[in-house]
């Protein structure tokens, strides 16, 4: 892979770049450059300006828009750098793979791409922005409960409270819909050739294992490393809340043996990729998913 050490963070919904404030010191302090892209209708823009006038074009800004923007900001680089999109940003990751752009991905928690029949108490957390009327087009903003319930539930209250002031936003309602309906978020493992990392998180009611298993499941088509890994005890803010220095040292671990590990060419190759059991003292676990009987719903 190449030396150049650049990282570019890819966030997801309901936050601005505010979010990666501790996660990218790591990064830095291990001698990446990070570099934290936003879309279109959020640049310039502070959390509290997105709050008090959301941009009109926000509510129908789509997932193809946002992965096309990103694209943009890549090809203006000197060189490829390391992508890591953490919720739909894990998806936009996994989309920007699928194009041929970047070094290598981790996909923190990922939104489901296409293919991946989204659970239960996922579909729940959808279906507001869904169910409003013209909702493909307006905007969604998450109440500071429904943070600490659903996005910020393994956090304590002080840490909820102060993300939710910092950083949190409203989202586009079209990219629920396409999310719900597998409207422009497929991918083809198989085109993909550069290395990925999916997590999970046991207490996250968003992206909950399921969907990060799924997920797991279908990039394992590609003739490159698929690897996995399991943070116990985080919710879906597993960059902010307590243990977030496990998270982001894991990842630099598997970043840095990209460099030094040859890319997979064939079929072959690719058993060697998959996760085997780690007694790192990092909090994570590294193993391949859908094993003890769990079941994992994939659509073909």
């Amino acid at each position: 892979m190449s030396t150049d050490r650049s990282v570019f963070l890819i966030h997801g919904l309901w936050v601005t770049t505010d979010s990666w404030a501790d996660f990218r010191r790591p990064w830095e302090a291990a001698g990446w450059t990070v570099l934290t892209p936003t879309w279109g209708p959020l640049k310039g823009r502070t959390a509290a300006e997105l709050n008090a006038a959301p941009p009109p074009e926000l509510g129908g800004l789509s997932v193809g828009a946002i992965v096309d923007g990103l694209q943009a900001d890549i090809a203006a680089l000197p060189s490829p750098p390391l992508l890591v999109g953490h919720s739909f940003g894990g998806l936009f990751t996994q989309m920007l793979l699928d194009r041929g752009v970047g070094r290598a991905g981790i996909a923190i928690n990922p939104a489901p791409i296409g293919g991946v029949i989204p659970g239960w108490l996922t579909l729940t957390a959808a279906l507001p922005p869904i169910l409003r009327w013209n909702g493909w087009n307006r905007p969604y903003a998450m109440s500071r409960r429904r943070w600490a319930e659903r996005f910020a539930n393994a956090a304590p209250p002080k840490l909820q409270n102060a993300s939710y002031d910092g950083y949190v936003i409203p989202a586009p309602g079209r990219v629920f819909y396409q999310a719900a309906f597998w409207a422009g978020t497929r991918i083809d493992p198989r085109r993909r050739t550069r290395p990925l990392l999916i997590t999970e998180s046991d207490r996250d009611r968003l992206v909950t294992p399921y969907l990060a298993r799924a997920a797991y499941r279908l990039q394992q088509s590609s003739s490159a490393a698929t690897d996995y890994l399991a943070f116990p005890g985080r919710s879906h803010l597993l960059l902010a809340e307590p243990g977030w220095e496990e998270v982001a040292a894991a990842c630099i671990a598997w970043a840095e043996r990209q460099d030094t590990t040859p890319e997979p060419t064939s079929s072959a190759t690719r058993s060697s990729a998959r996760p085997k059991p780690d007694s790192t003292s990092t909090g994570s676990t590294a193993r391949r998913p859908g094993i003890e009987g769990d079941t994992v719903g994939v659509a073909e």
